[in-house]
């Protein structure tokens, strides 16, 4: 296995459970593909040894669970092959924008099967019928989504794994403290695997009337970390925006390392959204060297 799809396998089962891409053979290079959103079905894929510079192959379904409607498998295979086709680059890692394209869509369809079994989970444990969930959502319990505002336009970062640690950023624009609590509320409530990270770092800096500036950061556990992320932004000239970096510790420190990463996954995000001054006039002399 090479070592950048060895990386992209410890990130993906770093950030979405163990179980989600489990090596089947070595030579070639096989693994079954568990979808976050349909759990109950494993899809074969086959890596070239030249990937990511050639793309992966779905074979079909490895496995299929005993309440999976017939077909559903053969649906599923579809749907990946044709997220596969839209999401992959040559030379870039491409499972992670898999997943969340066809989670994505899945989701859209009605067809995401964890959100089923939660509901389920949850109606058994309150001894209600899982049909009556939704009624009861609204009235206690934490904010449901329909009570939330539209997504917040993230722009993401590249995945970084470090010694079995995952990083991610995500970088937005924000007029206001309020609105910036928003999109962090709404990030959390929407992405579990967000969610259930070891740190969610936030920094902002925002321009409010008559000349007034708020800034703020949170190290979310990870000491000192969402006061160099505020830094960051300072250095870059950044206003009006805010970032949160996500980690999924991997059980290896890192040391100051981890800093690095924090700083190079925030300005990822920052330059891909448009937000440091300076990233649409480097885009612009790339652009004329070519």
């Amino acid at each position: 296995m090479s070592e950048e799809l060895n990386d992209e396998v410890t990130s993906i089962n770093s950030i979405y459970g163990d179980q989600t891409l489990s090596r089947l053979w070595h030579e070639p290079q096989l693994y079954a593909l568990s979808l976050p959103a349909q759990p109950s079905i494993s899809i074969r894929v086959e890596f070239p040894t030249n990937y990511p510079d050639a793309p992966p192959s779905v074979l079909g379904t490895q496995s299929i669970g005993e309440n999976v409607a017939k077909g559903d498998g053969a649906y599923l295979v579809e749907l990946v092959r044709e997220v596969l086709a839209e999401v992959y680059i040559p030379g870039a890692p491409c499972i992670y924008d898999l997943i969340e394209e066809a989670d994505q869509r899945l989701q859209e369809l009605g067809l995401d099967q964890s959100s089923k079994d939660e509901e389920q989970q949850a109606a058994q444990a309150h001894g209600q019928p899982a049909s009556t969930t939704d009624h009861q959502s609204s009235s206690d319990g934490p904010q449901s989504l329909d009570e939330l505002a539209d997504p917040p336009p993230w722009a993401l970062s590249d995945v970084v794994t470090e010694k079995k640690s995952v990083f991610v950023a995500r970088a937005a624009a924000v007029t206001s403290i309020d609105q910036a609590k928003q999109y962090l509320t709404h990030l959390l409530a929407t992405d579990k695997k967000v969610a259930k990270a070891t740190h969610n770092i936030t920094a902002w800096r925002i321009h409010g009337q008559n000349g007034v500036q708020y800034q703020d950061c949170d190290d979310d556990g990870e000491t000192a970390a969402g006061g160099r992320l505020l830094h960051l932004l300072e250095l870059m000239g950044v206003w009006d925006a805010m970032v949160v970096v996500t980690r999924w510790y991997g059980g290896v420190q890192l040391g100051p390392d981890r800093f690095r990463i924090i700083n190079q996954t925030a300005r990822d995000a920052l330059v891909k959204g448009g937000l440091a001054p300076d990233a649409g006039k480097d885009s612009v002399k790339k652009k004329g060297k070519n």
